[in-house]
C-alpha cells in the first residue's frame, strides 16, 4: 500500500518519538510525570510554609509595636537610669503579652525543616565548612534555648554570614536571624528578646 507525503511525515514523526526519545525521557512519560507533579505540590507546600513563616513575623512586630506604642513616652532630657526603666518596662509589657509563646510558633517543624534541607543543599562542601568555621568559632556566648526571654545584655551574638542571610527569607528590620553554635535564633533588633530559635540550623 502506497502512502502519501503527509502520511510518510506522520508515520516518521512517530517512529522517532518511539525509537529515538532515550530511554530516561521516555520513562519519564510516567513515571516521571507523577514526580514532577510532587515537585508542584512540594513547591506549593514550601511557599505557604514561608507565608506562614513571615506571616506569624509580621503578627510579632505588630505586637511588638503596639506594646511599646502603650508604654509612657520619654522626654530628650531623659537620663540613663529611665531610659533603662523604660526599655525594661517595654520588655517586660512585651513578654507578659506573650506569656504563651513556645519554641516552634515561628519556626514551625515545616520551617525549621525547610531551612535546614535549603542550606544543606545549596552550598558547596568548601562553603559549607566556611560557614561552620565562622559561626563555631565566634566567640559568643551561649544564649538561654529560651524563648520569650531576653538574651544577656553581656553577651553577643554571632552575626549571621551573608551566604547563609542570602537563602533565608527576609526579614523586617524589627528582626534578626543570629546563630549560637548551630542553633539559629530570631531576635528583637532593639530589646535581643529570643522571639524563637530552632536548631541544628548549620549547613
Amino acid at each position: 500500500m502506497k502512502l502519501n507525503i503527509r502520511e510518510l511525515i506522520l508515520f516518521w514523526a512517530a517512529f522517532a518519538v518511539m525509537f529515538y526519545l532515550p530511554s530516561s525521557s521516555r520513562a519519564d512519560t510516567t513515571f516521571g510525570r507523577h514526580q514532577h507533579e510532587a515537585q508542584g505540590v512540594v513547591s506549593a507546600q514550601e511557599k505557604r510554609t514561608v507565608a506562614t513563616f513571615e506571616q506569624r513575623v509580621k503578627d510579632y512586630v505588630k505586637l511588638r509595636n503596639r506594646i511599646k506604642a502603650k508604654v509612657p513616652k520619654l522626654s530628650k532630657d531623659s537620663t540613663p537610669e529611665q531610659i533603662a526603666a523604660f526599655e525594661k518596662a517595654s520588655v517586660e509589657a512585651l513578654r507578659v503579652a506573650r506569656a504563651g509563646a513556645k519554641p516552634g510558633d515561628l519556626f514551625t517543624p515545616d520551617m525549621a525543616q525547610l531551612i535546614r534541607t535549603t542550606l544543606k543543599s545549596e552550598f558547596k562542601p568548601t562553603e559549607k565548612k566556611e560557614i561552620r568555621k565562622v559561626v563555631l568559632e565566634a566567640e559568643a556566648a551561649r544564649a538561654p534555648l529560651r524563648v520569650n526571654y531576653p538574651y544577656p545584655d553581656s553577651s553577643e551574638f554571632t552575626e549571621t554570614p551573608a551566604k547563609v542571610l542570602l537563602r533565608l527569607p527576609q526579614l523586617p528590620k524589627e528582626v534578626k536571624y543570629r546563630y549560637v553554635g548551630r542553633n539559629l535564633f530570631l531576635v528583637d533588633t532593639d530589646n535581643n528578646l529570643i522571639i524563637d530559635y530552632m536548631l541544628d540550623a548549620l549547613p
